[in-house]
């Protein structure tokens, strides 16, 4: 007689899922007031690093650059493609300034007041280069340069120490003009009736030709007084040179006020992020 087998008890499926198990509580971390300063202080270091080494914004305070940059644009400038290359840094690009950048570079000579100021203008030569001008036309080693964004010449603009230069000598005007030493220093780079760019310096022309303080008037830029290249207009608002060049609290108070009540109507917002070539 064989023995019957039990079958096994029946899988038992359960037709509620398990209740869900209560999340652990969590614990809300206030910051204290030493980690809210020392975050403040690394936005504020970080910030620092970038405009220093990085970029820095300047504004247009004349008209020497019209109508490539205009009194009140504010520009975005990159300080790190032309300047001296570091070991430190070697997957940075860097390049040396070439002709047509337009470039932001330390005044070689002091103003009336003795401060060296930061000016915005084109790169017309390198060292090396033989310059001249003919009838407001750049000609360099020998080859006239298209030049489309410089204020053209005409019969009622025509200067010979401007737009023949360098065929009539500069002549000492002052700290804002002509500066003595390089009056007395330009009959020496002189070749055949051109203007012969040393090694290590830079010749510079504003691209309002007529109504620009440049090399023509104060000399070379050497290499070290590069400081770097505008990338793009971040904001230009309306403005004059009287405006722009005012100082003390009260002036800057009554501009400040100016801008506020004008910005919409006097912003040139078809400058905005406007590419500087």
């Amino acid at each position: 007689m064989t023995k019957k087998k039990t079958p096994p008890p029946a899988t038992r499926f359960e037709d509620t899922p398990p209740e869900p198990q209560a999340a652990p509580l969590q614990t809300k971390v206030e910051e204290t007031p030493y980690e809210a300063v020392a975050s403040i202080c690394s936005v504020l270091v970080v910030g620092l690093f970038i405009l220093t080494f990085l970029g820095q914004n300047f504004v247009i305070p004349s008209g020497s650059m019209e109508n490539t940059l205009l009194i009140g644009d504010h520009l975005a400038v990159d300080r790190i493609t032309l300047s001296p290359p570091t070991k430190w840094m070697p997957l940075v690009h860097y390049r040396e300034p070439q002709r047509n950048d337009v470039v932001v570079f330390l005044k070689p000579v002091a103003d009336s007041s003795g401060n060296y100021l930061f000016l915005v203008k084109r790169l017309i030569g390198v060292p090396g280069d033989h310059i001249h001008l003919r009838n407001g036309i750049v000609v360099i080693n020998g080859v006239a340069q298209d030049q489309p964004h410089a204020q053209p010449t005409t019969l009622d603009n025509h200067s010979d120490f401007l737009d023949e230069f360098p065929s009539v000598p500069p002549e000492p005007t002052g700290p804002d003009g002509t500066p003595e030493a390089w009056a007395v220093d330009f009959p020496s780079r002189i070749e055949n009736g051109d203007l012969v760019v040393p090694p290590g310096k830079y010749f510079m022309m504003g691209d309002n030709r007529h109504n620009s303080l440049d090399s023509r008037y104060w000399g070379f830029v050497p290499r070290e007084n590069i400081v770097g290249r505008p990338l793009f207009n971040y904001w230009s608002f309306k403005s004059t040179e009287d405006q722009l060049e005012q100082t003390g609290i009260g002036p800057t108070l009554a501009w400040m006020g100016h801008v506020a009540l004008h910005f919409f109507s006097d912003t040139r917002w078809s400058r905005t992020l406007h590419i500087v070539r």
